[in-house]
């Protein structure tokens, strides 16, 4: 063997060394960008969630959806904060398997027809427990 088929052996060698190194660089720099771009992704999430639980008219439309599919549940008292209410329909609506609905039912009707600012004051400000 020659030191030409080294040298030749040897320049592939290379050549195909630094076609991995940049086949490595390109996907660290792919794989780079997309974990910064689901980092963006989870602080734009964060950020729209946080809007949302703390507007006061989507809470009066989730508490008025829950009120009336899951009214015997007390999950709209919940979502309300009203801890103690909400216990309490819970306990009363397993005990009278679901008869006591009708409470929820009429609750979330009642915060559905109220308007923002009626809602806002009658059942965050004033914590009014119950209808």
């Amino acid at each position: 063997m020659s030191t030409e088929g080294y040298d030749s052996s040897k320049s592939g060698f290379d050549n195909a060394k630094d076609s991995a190194k940049e086949g490595f660089d390109n996907a660290k720099e792919t794989f780079n960008d997309a974990a910064n771009n689901a980092k963006e992704s989870a602080k734009d999430f964060q950020q729209n969630f946080n809007q949302t639980l703390n507007n006061q008219e989507n809470k009066k439309v989730l508490a008025g959806i829950m009120g009336i599919l899951l009214g015997t549940f007390g999950i709209h008292k919940f979502i309300l904060g009203y801890n103690q209410e909400g216990i309490i329909q819970l306990i009363l609506g397993i005990v009278s398997c679901g008869a006591l609905g009708i409470i929820g039912l009429i609750e979330g009707i009642i915060y559905l027809t109220k308007s923002d600012e009626e809602f806002y004051y009658t059942y965050q400000v004033n914590k009014k427990g119950w209808f």
